[in-house]
């Protein structure tokens, strides 16, 4: 599907308001609309990698380097060190969504860490 800036603009204004209602809500039910959080957190998140990749939305300059590290390196494992333009870089993962229970990864996060050298 291709996706506008104002599409992003809904959809963040989406999440806004599913924030702004768990926020108000006063009963005693901490998953109260956390399945509608958690889904328009992912809306926003498939919209702005969308737009990032067709170009509508330009990259920083840490998503530029990331990327070209992600070309270089596509096999790269976690806590991997590899050397890239004289510099060292350290594969990384984390939890972006975990299930309702907190126990499962549902979707991991991956980037590029600098290595001081020591």
């Amino acid at each position: 599907m291709i996706y506008t800036p104002d599409d992003l603009q809904k959809a963040r204004e989406a999440l806004r308001v599913w924030e702004d209602r768990f926020d108000r809500y006063t009963g005693n039910n901490p998953n109260k609309y956390q399945s509608d959080i958690k889904s328009a957190r992912r809306h926003v998140r498939v919209i702005e990698d969308a737009l990032k990749a067709n170009g509508t939305i330009p990259l920083s300059e840490k998503e530029k380097l990331e990327k070209e590290l992600d070309v270089a390196f596509p096999d790269a494992r976690s806590k991997q060190v590899v050397e890239y333009d004289g510099r060292r870089f350290q594969r990384r993962f984390w939890p972006i969504e975990k299930s309702r229970s907190g126990k499962t990864v549902t979707e991991w996060g991956r980037g590029w860490v600098e290595i001081e050298e020591e």
